[in-house]
């Protein structure tokens, strides 16, 4: 942030601040004003009392076990807290408390009682229902004047919610069984009629079914015929196929392969078993006598040899008879195979015209099995729910009662108290900044040269009384000097030397600022004079200590000389024209040859010619003395007029060919407006002390002249 959004920034709350300041009295006064009203209504609010019945209320879910028992029964549905809410609050509840109370006849200040509808909105007025967070518990609470009232009614309500939940929820049941009771009927009379259907169909289909109740399909003999006709068609098949295997296999091997091979195959053939034996052992001592050392043309070798070949010859022959054998079995096989094949055939065409002529029956058997399951699962959750209905229930339970309290809950002083202090400084600040919005008067040195387009000469502190009656070195005297400064650089010329004072209304000290300034002139070598040309109201006199007997008006209306109507004063280089008695045409006597005379003479005598006029607004003599004189200086006392009273003040100047010199702003309290410190840091120079100090040369203080202007004194 730069340096000058933080300048703009701390201007802003430093002007809010002022604002605070300046209405400090009115903040205080309205702070106080709705501190002891709240107060006062705490005091005399009716003390009530509180009592509150905790429940832990159930959703209603009689019709979710019914009608789908695999339902769950939390599922937490968000809107039945709030339903909750308005049920508690309805008529079908309070009704029933109100009558059983008898809240009619105790309310009733009367002899008559009270129409139920309007004791029923005074009960909802006295309840309060509220939910405990996360959980499915209610408090329901009852404020009333009574406490004992207040615990009876709330316990009331909880127990007739709780009767009426019960009342519903049995309703529910009832009719949900009756229901369900409705359709086992009607089911029932369904499972009778596909029973009935049934039995026709198969007597008219011929089908004997002994397992009518079972679901299970129709047995016919046809079937079970047909079913041994089909193993002994497979077996047969697979004998044959064993058959040709084997006969494959003989063929393939030869000699001593199908030796081995024939216990592989299952061949039993006796003699072949019977020499198979020998044969191996006749090899097994060939090789033992080989491997002793023996030669093959060993004559024990041979002998074994030649028994061996007389095994292999019978072995041959009996291979040959079991081939034989084998090829004989198979076409026996094949013979009996397709004799099996012809009989399933038959069955076969038998069993599809058996399956077509109790079609129908099948249909019906499955119709009659099918309603009986649906019956037998009603019937089940039929006694489910009777045997629950018998069960107590708590759709709403009280967990805690409601209890006579021991003191009183409404008012609460201290939050009323502290709204209290709350709303007090709220409102004390905002009326503050709203009469300060409304306020269109004169507070900083901007609105004037804003809006009056012409510069500020000085800024005259608050209390300063007349300088020449206070000690030389005083302070005051520097806000005085500042605008003597001023109007010297700011007039044109040393020939503009006619100068008049005036104000928009009475009481902005134009007087007192005149006399200051005058002194202050002659202070600085200036040959001053003071003429007091408001005859209306003259004081110039009075700020002077000077007879008013012969002045002004004298000179006007008679042929007195000019030194005998200027008497001099106390302080060096400064002389003043009393108004003199004053007359009773003033503007007459201002708007003539002899004044302007009077005018140019005294410019010539004077360096400055200070003239005191009536408020310009008011009267019209002010217009006369701006329009003849050279400049024309306007006193703005701080905070009392607005701004387009200002304007009216410029354009009267200026209406009548005046020239506004520019602006003195009276009687700024710089205490509050902080902002005017650096035009009045001069006290710092002198002192550092209180003002009412006096300098260090004074052996004692010097009489203190009022402030006319705030007082509102006979001063302009």
């Amino acid at each position: 942030m730069s340096t000058a959004e933080s300048s703009e920034i701390k201007l802003h709350f430093l002007d809010y601040w002022r604002v605070i300041r300046v209405r400090l009295g009115i903040i205080i006064l309205a702070f106080l004003l709705v501190l002891i009203t709240t107060g006062v209504t705490t005091y005399f609010t009716p003390k009530q009392y509180e009592s509150v019945v905790t429940m832990e209320v159930q959703p209603d879910s009689a019709n979710l076990k019914i009608f789908d028992p695999s339902r769950s029964e939390f599922g937490g549905d968000p809107r039945f807290a709030p339903t909750q809410f308005q049920i508690l609050q309805k008529t079908e509840i309070l009704y029933p408390v109100i009558e059983q109370l008898k809240l009619q006849e105790k309310w009733s200040s009367g002899s008559s009682p009270l129409p139920l509808q309007q004791c029923y909105f005074m009960l909802r007025g006295m309840m309060g229902v509220r939910e405990v967070r996360n959980t499915n518990l209610i408090d329901v609470s009852v404020m009333s004047r009574d406490p004992v009232e207040a615990a009876e009614t709330a316990n009331t309500i909880a127990e007739v919610y709780q009767r009426k939940r019960i009342e519903e929820q049995d309703g529910l049941y009832n009719r949900a069984l009756s229901q369900m009771q409705e359709e086992v009927v009607k089911q029932q009379e369904k499972v009778e009629k596909g029973f009935t259907e049934m039995v026709r169909v198969g007597r008219e289909a011929g089908v004997r079914d002994l397992s009518a109740d079972l679901n299970e399909g129709v047995t016919d003999p046809v079937d079970s015929l047909l079913m041994g006709q089909e193993q002994q068609a497979d077996e047969a098949r697979r004998e044959v196929s064993a058959l040709r295997t084997k006969i494959d296999q003989i063929e393939k091997l030869q000699g001593e392969e199908l030796m081995r091979a024939l216990t592989t195959l299952q061949i039993q053939d006796p003699s072949v078993l019977k020499i198979l034996p020998q044969y191996q052992d006749l090899e097994a001592a060939e090789a033992n006598m080989l491997n002793s050392g023996l030669g093959r043309n060993h004559p024990s070798v041979r002998s074994l040899r030649a028994q061996k070949a007389v095994y292999i010859r019978q072995l041959e022959d009996g291979v040959a008879s079991i081939r034989t054998s084998l090829a004989i079995n198979l076409k026996i096989a094949e013979s009996t195979l397709q004799d099996i094949e012809k009989r399933l055939g038959e069955k076969r065409g038998e069993q599809l015209d058996a399956r077509t002529s109790r079609s129908d029956y099948t249909e019906a058997k499955n119709n009659y099995i099918q309603a009986k399951k649906v019956l037998e699962g009603a019937q089940m959750r039929y006694q489910t729910q009777v045997m629950e209905l018998g069960m107590p229930r708590t759709p709403a339970k009280v967990w805690q009662k409601a209890e006579v309290a021991s003191g009183h809950s409404k008012p609460k002083v201290a939050v009323n108290m502290a709204l209290g202090v709350l709303v007090g400084l709220i409102v004390g600040v905002g009326l503050a900044f709203f009469i300060e919005y409304l306020d269109t008067s004169v507070k900083t040195l901007d609105d004037v040269e804003s809006f009056l387009e012409v510069p500020v000469l000085a800024v005259i502190p608050k209390s300063i009384g007349l300088l020449h009656r206070e000690p030389s070195d005083t302070p005051d005297a520097e806000a005085y000097r500042i605008l003597r400064t001023n109007i010297e650089f700011n007039r044109k010329s040393a020939d503009s030397n006619a100068i008049t004072v005036v104000s928009g209304g009475p009481g902005e000290g134009k007087s007192t600022t005149l006399c200051n300034l005058a002194f202050t002139c002659a202070q600085g070598g200036y040959n001053v004079l003071v003429v007091d040309a408001d005859l209306r109201r003259p004081v110039q006199h009075e700020l002077w200590d000077l007879d008013n007997s012969v002045g002004l008006t004298n000179y006007l209306t008679t042929d007195m000389k000019l030194e005998e109507v200027i008497v001099p004063t106390a302080v060096d280089n400064l002389y003043v024209m009393p108004s003199g008695i004053l007359p009773s045409d003033a503007v007459g006597i201002l708007n003539s040859q002899r004044m302007s005379d009077l005018i140019q003479d005294l410019k010539s005598r004077f360096d400055i010619v200070f003239f005191d006029s009536p408020p310009i607004l008011g009267v019209s003599d002010a217009s006369v003395l701006a329009s003849e004189v050279d400049l024309t200086i306007i006193v703005v006392q701080h905070r009392r007029f607005p701004r387009s009273m200002l304007m009216r003040v410029k354009n009267a100047v200026l209406n009548v060919g005046g020239t506004v010199l520019g602006v003195v702003l009276n009687n700024v309290d710089v205490r509050h407006d902080q902002g005017y410190e650096y035009y009045t840091s001069y006290y710092k120079y002198y002192y550092s002390g209180p003002r009412d100090k006096r300098s260090r040369g004074s052996s004692s203080p010097a009489p203190k002249t009022p402030d006319l202007a705030a007082t509102g004194g006979d001063e302009y």
